[in-house]
This record gives structure tokens, sequence and C-alpha cells, in this order.
């Protein structure tokens, strides 16, 4: 490896840059800096070189210009083994520069506040930074780039071994494009989110970043490969979680706890929801959350078995206690108290994660073969009765309102197609994920483990044929809620009304493939 003789020093994020510098001066090499980085260094008694000096072009433009100089440029793209670029720089005084270390400023930051206008988001959008990188990333070969203040430890010692091999000189040019890509992306979504009289609601081009943030054990199957990205503009839900106990979690873990959480977030009461392959198999809301959880695990105890439980107030040692009486897989809650930890962490096969209320993305993504599907999410909410109509001669009574508003919010997280049997604040019965209707009604009382008689039932969309309001209808079902829309509307309606049913549409369906 050839010697480094001369870097580049120019960071946003200051954190480990001036041991970092002091090790590459103990090895002799020069050091070139601008802005706050020349000032911290030379505060810190650093030797470093102002670029102005070193190019003989001073800064300007407010700052504007400070690096885009050919002395700079032509001594990072030179290719070193090319005579021609060495005869070049011989000739107009060009030296090689071997290092560059520089990472941006978090553009994110600056469009987060609520006040910036577009000038301040535009007047903080870097150029010379990401054209160094580009620059020392392009020439990997001949030149050691780095955006990362982890690595400056390994790094310095491998400049002092000289052993920075071709293989790790290509994965921190990597980490540099990778650095340069997600600042490009947060700019063009900000400047995306500019309201424009032409503009479309869904742009003509995507672009995503994640970063990886752990491998999982294995995906859906052990014979699948998977891991957890974070999406770099997104803050909040899982990319923030925090792992109180247990081991890491699965594929399927998160999948199912994802759902827990979507679903607890509606409820502005204490609840609790229970569940299983991506299911709620049990939710209930009430003044404290272990009542919640009792009555949630109560609609289905034995699906709940190795669930996923997910509450939206803090867990209590009483709360831990019931909990644990049943075994669990994942328990979901924005805190835990010390004295509740320390029962959860009697089980060994139990993950305890403290989790905020998860964010609210612009789109919802799904990815098939050869492609992407981009929708609005379903952030339909029904809050009174202003918002639905009612279609038969019997209008529901205040109690069924409240079990018709609380069933509705449950349907909305049930695999279609969906039917929730329900009391005032806790489930009695669920059917999801069936290919006819009216098998999800059966279901649904099938699974009650208390009588159904006087229970509300919500459906994700209508029902096509009376069959399933009759059945609910003979089994003592009280009100229904549904979206309606059928062509046999009229027909339900008739059956609801022999059956002395009140029954609303809400004209909005809940579909959730």
């Amino acid at each position: 490896m050839a010697k480094i003789n001369r870097a580049l020093l120019s960071v946003y994020n200051k954190e480990g840059i001036v041991p970092f510098a002091r090790g590459l001066r103990a090895q002799g090499v020069e050091l070139l800096s601008t802005g706050g980085t020349y000032s911290l260094l030379t505060q810190e008694g650093v030797a470093v070189r102002e670029v102005s000096s070193y190019t003989g072009f001073p800064e300007i433009l407010e700052g504007r210009v400070k690096t885009l100089h050919p002395v700079i440029y032509g001594g990072i793209l030179a290719k070193r083994e090319k005579a021609q670029h060495q005869q070049e720089m011989a000739k107009l005084g060009v030296a090689p520069i071997d290092l560059v270390v520089v990472n941006l400023y978090p553009f994110q930051q600056t469009v987060a506040k609520p006040s910036v206008t577009l000038s301040e988001a535009l007047e903080n959008i870097d150029i010379g930074g990401p054209t160094l990188l580009r620059a020392a990333a392009k020439n990997y070969k001949d030149v050691i780039v780095i955006v990362d203040s982890e690595d400056y430890p390994a790094i310095l010692n491998e400049i002092a071994q000289g052993e920075i091999t071709e293989s790790k000189r290509l994965t921190l040019a990597k980490k540099a494009f990778y650095h340069t890509a997600c600042y490009d992306k947060a700019i063009f979504s900000y400047l995306s989110g500019i309201s424009e009289p032409s503009q479309e609601k869904f742009p003509k081009s995507l672009t995503t970043t994640y970063t990886r943030v752990q491998s999982l054990r294995y995906g859906e199957n052990p014979h699948q490969e998977a891991a957890f990205y974070r999406g770099e503009e997104e803050s909040g839900g899982w990319g923030d979680a925090k792992i109180l106990w247990g081991k890491e979690m699965s594929y399927n873990n998160f999948l199912d706890a994802d759902s827990a959480l979507a679903l607890v977030s509606e409820f502005e009461t204490s609840a609790a929801v229970v569940v299983k392959h991506n299911n709620p198999c049990g939710v209930a809301t009430a003044e404290t959350c272990i009542v919640a959880f009792k009555n949630a695990r109560a609609t289905d105890p034995t699906s709940a078995f190795g669930g996923v439980v997910a509450v939206n107030r803090p867990i209590t040692e009483e709360l831990a206690e019931e909990i644990t009486s049943t075994f669990m897989e994942v328990v979901v809650a924005p805190d835990v108290a010390p004295a509740a930890l320390a029962i959860f962490q009697k089980k060994k096969n139990l993950r305890v994660i403290t989790v905020s209320s998860p964010t609210k993305p612009s789109f919802d993504f799904r990815k098939i073969a050869g492609g992407l599907l981009v929708q609005d999410p379903n952030r339909h909410v029904l809050n009174d009765a202003t918002q639905y109509r009612v279609v038969t001669h019997r209008a529901p009574t205040p109690e069924e309102v409240e079990a018709l508003l609380f069933s509705w919010k449950v349907c909305k997280h049930v695999k279609s197609n969906a039917i929730i049997l329900a009391h005032s604040g806790v489930t009695v019965g669920i059917g999801a994920g069936q290919m006819s209707r009216v098998d999800s009604v059966q279901i649904a009382m099938m699974k009650a483990q208390s009588p159904v008689t006087g229970t509300v039932m919500a459906s994700d969309a209508f029902f096509p044929f009376r069959d399933g309001i009759d059945m609910a209808g003979k089994a003592g079902i009280r009100a229904i809620i549904q979206p309606g829309g059928s062509i046999r509307d009229a027909e339900v309606i008739d059956a609801a009304n022999e059956h002395g049913m009140a029954m609303v549409f809400t004209n909005t369906r809940h579909f959730r493939h």
C-alpha cells in the first residue's frame, strides 16, 4: 500500500476527529481542512493547513465555494499508476491527496424544523462535501474515503500497519456512496413535499433508503434468511424500539408485534391487544390495562398462548404478573416499571420491548414481482354516530353504539374476510382470513368463549347475501356495522329487520389483505 502522505478532513459530525487527526499527524500525514473542522483542530493544537492556503484561492460566496478547486480534485482523482496523470500533476504542481474524511450536515434535521423555509433548506444543501466523497470513492484504489467516525480507530491502525486492502477500500467507498445517496434522497423527499398546482399525489419516481439494523435468525420459515432495515427518514416505531429483556426479535415476531402496536394505538383509553399469526385474537379497553388484558386474553385463551401482547400504558408489577401467567412470546409497551421488568426476566423465552406509537408514513408499500404497489395508509376513523347511516327500522341503543364503534376499530386490523363480535370495549369472537364471509361469521361464533347473545357484529366489507345476517340474528346478535354497497343491500336490510336487529352503513370498506 502506498504511503498516506496527505489527508483532507472536513466533517459535520466531529466525534472522534481530533484523536484521529492526532494519530495521522503522528504518522507524518499532512492535514488539510476547512471551516469548523479546521478551527477545532487548530484549537486542539493539531497542525493543520487551511484549504484556501493550500490552493492559493480564498473561500468565496460566503463559504459556498471552499474545496471546488483543481488542486484539490486533481490530487484526489489522479490515478497513481498512470504516467500521463503523474506528468500532468508534476507540471501543474498538484500533489496527491491520499485520504478524504468527510461527513455531511444532516439535511433532515434542518427541514424537520417546523418553521424552516425553502430558502433556508436550499442554503443547507452541501455541494462540496458530496463531490469530495464521490471523487474519493470513485478513485478508491488510490484514495481512502471515510464517512463513519466508527471507522477511525481501525483505519488508523491499518494505515500504521500498511495493510488496507483493496477490498477494504471498496467497502469504504460503498459506505461513501451510500452516505451521499441518503443525503440526496433527503433533499429529493423534501422538495417533493413542496406543493405545486400540477403535482400528482403519487410521484412519477420513488427512491427509498434503508439501513440494515440487524440480521434475523431466519424469515417466516427456517430455510429463509431475513434482516430488519430502518428507514433513513422515519422516526419512532421499531427503528427506535428497545429490547429490555429476551433474545432478539424474529421476522414473525416483528410482523405480529407491529400488528399489535398498530391496533392498540387506535385507542385513547387503556387497551390491550393479543395477536397470533398476524391477526388479533383478543382486544379490550378498560379503566386499567390489567383489566383490558384479562378481557382480551379471555376472548380466545387457546390462541393467546404463545402470542404477542401490546398495551398502550406503562406496565406495572401487577400487570406483569398477570401477563406472565400465560406463555407469551413478546410484550410491547410504551414503558415498563423496574419491578415489572424483574418479573419478566424470570421468563427466558419472553421478549419485552418498549416502543413509541407507530409513525404515520405518507404511503403504504407492498412488493410484488417486478414492481411495487403504493397506496394511502388506512387512516379511516369512526368517532361517533354522525359518521354512519342507520338503515334498519331500529336504531342502535347507546350501549350498542359504543360496541359498534369499538368493533369497527378492531375490524380494520383483522385480515379479510373479517368478522368481529363484541360488547362495548371487549371482543367476544373473531373470524379472520376466510374466503367466504359467512364462514367468518360462523368461525367468530365458534371461537366465542361466552354467549354471543346481545353482542354486536362488525364486517370489514358488505354482506353479498343475507345468510350471514340470518346466522347472526338466530344467534341473538343485536346490531351490525358494515360498509354497505352490495347489490343485495335491500335483502340484507330486510333480514336485519326481520330479526329485530339494528344495522348501520359506514360507506367505508376495511379490507386488509
